[in-house]
C-alpha cells in the first residue's frame, strides 16, 4: 500500500504545483506523467505500463478481494481502448492474442485465454463512478494528444468517431473513405517530410512543393520535364521548372557533409565505382524513418507479435536501353556506360537495367517494403575484375534493417539468392528460410525416383550439410513436391528449407507457404508505374525515385491494410483502393493542405 500511496501523490504533484483531486486534477495528472513518459518512449503500449494511476482516487463498485483483475489494471486496459477508439470485443480478442498488451496493462496471468472478456471489460467500467468515468474519459483524450504531438501516436490511429456504435454504423464506402484519408494525413505529417532536401532556409520552392510534384509526376505517368511544361502552361506557381525539381532531389541523396553542388562523378572511388553507400544511406536514413511511422500505423492495429512474421527478399530490375558496347565484336565497351547498371535475362532475353533490392512483409500482414538496397553485378561489357554486390551483403543489411522494425520468424528467397553465406546468416539469426533452388542432375535422379514410386509424390531429403569454409555450418532439408510451374523440370520442384527435421506429410503445407510471396511481382510492377520517368544516368536521382516511389507504394499498402482490418475482409484479397486512385489521392491532398 505504501508504494501506491506514493505512486498517488507524485502523481498528483506537477513542478511544485498540487493538482486537485477532482476528476478533472486527477485525469491532469495522469496526463503530465504520460507526457513525460512520451519524450522517451516509442510505443504506446509503453507508456500506459509505466504510468502512475492514482487509484486512491478512483472508485470502483467491485469487491477488489474477489476481482481477477484490480481497478488499476482495468483503468489501463480501458484507456487503451479509448484511445485506439476500438470496441469491448476487439480488445478482448486482442488481449487473448498479445502478450505485450497483457504486460503493458498489468494484468497479472500466466495464460492468454484467461484475460478479460467483453463481459467483464463491459461489467467493469459500469462499476466505475461517474466521477471515474469522467477520469478516464479525460485522460483518454489527454493521453492521446500528448502521443499524438510527441510522434508517439500517428493521426492514422486515432478514431475519427467517439463511440463504439457510430463507427459500426459507417457503410463500407464511409469505412474507405475514412481509413484514405487518416493515410493521407499519416504521409503529410509524418512520413513525406522524412525527405529533407537540405536546401537554403530561403529557398523559392519548400521541400513539400517538390514533394507534391513527386506525387503528381507518378499520379500522371509522367516526367519533371512534362509536370514543369504543365505548370508553365497553367502559370501555375507552385510548380517549378524540371532543372530544380531535380537538383531538389538529387539532394535528398546527397551525404550531408558534401558540397550541394558536386556531380556523381565526385562520388567514384579509384576504381571507378560510385560510393553508393554514401547515396545509399542518405536516402535510406529517410526512408527508415518514414517507414517507422508507417510501421507504427500498423502496429497499432494488429501487433506483428500477435502472428508468425514473415518477409520476401527479392531484386527487380528498371530496364536501361542504352546499348553498352562501342564495338562489340571487338570488346570495346562505352567508356561512360554507368556503372550501376548490370546484364540481366528475362523471358529468353537478355537486358540491361538498373537493379534494387528489397525486403518485403508478406502473407497475413500488408506488404510493406522494410528495406531497399542497391544491386551492382559484374556484366558482359566490363572487365573480368569489376566490382559487384555480394548476395549475402545485401541479405545482412537488408535483414538488419527489416529486423530494425519488426521481429521476424520466416525469410523467403528466390532460387537467384541459392547461396550458402545467405542461408548461414539467416540461421544464425534464428530464424527460418524457405527457398527454391536450382535444379541439378542428382535432384533430377530423385526426381526420377519419386515419379517411378508407386505411391509417393513427394520426398525429404534430410540433414543435408551447408557448409562454410570447408566446415559444416548447419543441416538442413531438401524438399520434393510436385509443381505446377511449365519450366519446372520434370514437374516438380525443389525447395530448401532450415526448419527442424520434415516429414513427409508436412511437405505440400510449407511449400504452399511459399505462396505467401503472392505479392512480390505486383509490388514491383506497381512501384515502377509509380516511378518519374527520367533518361538520367545519375544514380541519386535513379535510387531516390525507387525509394519514394517505394514509400508511396506502402502508404498505399497501408490504407489498403487499414480498410480491410476495419471491414474485416482477407488481407490477401484485391485492393479495394486501386494504386492509380490512390497515387492521385495523395498528390491532390499534399497540395491542398501541404
Amino acid at each position: 500500500m505504501a508504494g501506491g500511496i506514493r505512486a498517488t501523490r507524485l502523481a498528483t504533484l506537477s513542478r511544485g504545483r498540487f493538482i486537485s483531486p477532482t476528476p478533472s486534477g486527477v485525469a491532469d495528472s495522469i496526463v503530465i506523467h504520460a507526457e513525460a513518459l512520451c519524450e522517451q518512449e516509442d510505443h504506446l503500449w509503453d507508456v500506459i505500463r509505466q504510468l502512475s494511476i492514482p487509484v486512491d482516487n478512483l472508485e470502483d463498485a467491485r469487491d477488489q478481494n474477489r476481482v481477477s483483475f484490480g481497478t488499476d489494471e482495468m483503468f489501463r486496459t480501458l484507456l487503451f481502448k479509448g484511445i485506439r477508439g476500438i470496441s469491448q470485443n476487439e480488445l478482448a480478442q486482442r488481449l487473448g492474442r498479445e502478450p505485450s498488451l497483457v504486460k503493458s496493462f498489468h494484468l497479472d496471468i500466466t495464460d492468454l485465454a484467461n484475460t478479460p472478456t467483453q463481459q467483464q471489460l463491459s461489467y467493469t467500467h459500469a462499476q466505475f463512478s461517474e466521477d471515474t468515468q469522467e477520469v478516464l474519459n479525460r485522460t483518454v483524450a489527454g493521453v492521446r494528444q500528448v502521443a499524438l504531438d510527441n510522434g508517439v501516436l500517428t493521426e492514422g490511429l486515432v478514431p475519427s468517431v467517439p463511440a463504439d456504435a457510430e463507427e459500426e454504423s459507417q457503410s463500407a464506402n464511409e469505412y474507405k473513405k475514412e481509413k484514405a484519408q487518416k493515410t493521407l494525413t499519416l504521409a503529410r505529417k509524418h512520413v513525406i517530410p522524412e525527405f529533407d532536401t537540405h536546401r537554403a532556409a530561403h529557398k523559392t520552392y519548400s521541400d513539400e512543393v517538390m514533394l507534391d510534384m513527386f506525387a503528381s509526376i507518378c499520379a500522371n505517368n509522367g516526367s519533371a520535364h512534362s509536370e514543369a511544361e504543365y505548370g508553365w502552361l497553367t502559370d501555375d506557381e507552385l510548380i517549378c521548372d524540371d532543372s530544380t525539381f531535380l537538383r531538389a532531389i538529387k539532394k535528398i541523396a546527397t551525404p550531408k557533409d558534401s558540397d550541394g553542388q558536386l556531380t556523381f562523378e565526385n562520388f567514384e572511388d579509384d576504381d571507378s565505382m560510385p560510393e553508393i553507400d554514401r547515396i545509399r544511406d542518405a536516402i535510406m536514413t529517410a526512408f527508415n524513418a518514414a517507414t517507422e511511422n508507417i510501421i507504427n500505423s500498423i502496429r497499432g492495429d494488429d501487433p506483428f507479435d500477435s502472428r508468425e512474421t514473415v518477409a520476401a527478399i527479392d531484386i527487380t530490375h528498371k530496364q536501361f536501353h542504352v546499348w553498352p558496347w562501342e564495338d562489340k565484336e571487338a570488346g570495346i565497351a562505352k567508356p561512360n556506360y554507368p556503372k550501376m547498371v548490370s546484364g540481366y535475362k528475362k523471358g529468353g532475353e537478355y537486358k540491361r537495367g538498373y537493379k534494387y533490392a528489397t525486403i518485403t512483409l508478406v502473407g497475413d500482414h500488408a506488404p510493406i517494403v522494410l528495406g531497399i538496397e542497391p544491386v551492382k553485378e559484374d556484366s558482359a561489357w566490363e572487365p573480368d575484375d569489376s566490382p559487384s554486390y555480394s548476395k549475402a551483403d545485401l541479405v545482412s543489411r537488408l535483414l538488419d534493417r527489416a529486423e530494425q522494425f519488426v521481429d521476424l520468424d520466416m525469410v523467403m528467397f528466390d532460387r537467384g539468392f541459392y547461396v550458402n553465406r545467405v542461408y548461414a546468416d539467416v540461421h544464425e539469426r534464428g530464424l527460418t528460410y524457405l527457398s527454391p533452388v536450382p535444379t541439378y542432375e542428382d535432384d533430377l535422379a530423385a526426381i526420377q525416383d519419386i515419379q517411378e514410386h508407386p505411391t509417393a509424390d513427394a520426398v525429404v531429403k534430410h540433414d543435408v550439410p551447408f557448409g562454410i569454409d570447408g566446415e559444416v555450418h548447419h543441416e538442413a532439408e531438401f524438399l520434393y513436391a510436385p509443381s505446377t510451374s511449365d519450366d519446372a523440370e520434370g514437374k516438380y520442384a525443389v525447395f530448401v528449407t532450415n526448419e527442424d527435421r520434415v516429414e513427409p506429410e508436412e511437405i505440400r503445407s510449407i511449400v504452399n507457404g511459399y505462396s505467401r510471396r503472392w505479392d512480390i511481382e505486383n509490388q514491383y510492377k506497381s512501384i515502377k508505374d509509380f516511378m518519374p520517368k527520367t533518361s538520367s544516368t545519375d544514380y541519386r536521382l535513379r535510387l531516390c525515385n525507387f525509394a519514394l516511389s517505394t514509400l508511396i507504394y506502402n502508404l498505399w499498402r497501408l490504407t489498403d491494410y487499414l480498410i480491410k482490418v476495419a471491414l474485416d475482409e482477407p488481407i490477401r484479397s484485391p485492393p479495394v483502393i486501386t494504386a492509380k486512385t490512390f497515387v492521385r489521392a495523395l498528390g491532390d491532398f499534399l497540395r491542398e493542405f501541404g
